[in-house]
């Protein structure tokens, strides 16, 4: 009984959700918000103009440093092993890894704007 009460319980509710969701919102968006996303270049120009690489630089070391969270996301699971030194290890050694890429990237420059 409990679980019917919980599926209608949860049938209603998305249901109310998704017609609020569809009453919410406006109904006259501008021509901003219809343009496509260009991440700050002009759709419309030249697609040959010149753009910086500090950018794509910038967004490839977000991503790398992104992809570490998810290396390091089981880290408490995987310290509960038989054998957590293993453990300790690889994660050590990924850190060490990235930080002397960081430094070696600030070293060099590349995470200045301004030139």
């Amino acid at each position: 009984m409990n679980t019917m009460l919980f599926l209608m319980l949860t049938s209603l509710l998305t249901t109310i959700l998704m017609l609020i969701s569809f009453w919410l919102p406006q109904l006259t968006p501008d021509t901003e918000k219809l343009s496509p996303y260009e991440c700050g270049f002009d759709p419309l120009g030249s697609a040959r103009l010149p753009f910086s690489l500090r950018f794509f630089l910038v967004a490839i070391l977000f991503l790398l440093f992104d992809l570490e969270i998810a290396l390091l996301l089981p880290t408490p699971w995987a310290i509960n092993n038989p054998n957590p030194e293993t453990t300790t290890l690889w994660i050590s050694t990924i850190i060490t890894l990235l930080t002397i890429g960081l430094i070696y990237e600030w070293s060099q420059g590349g995470l200045e704007w301004a030139e």
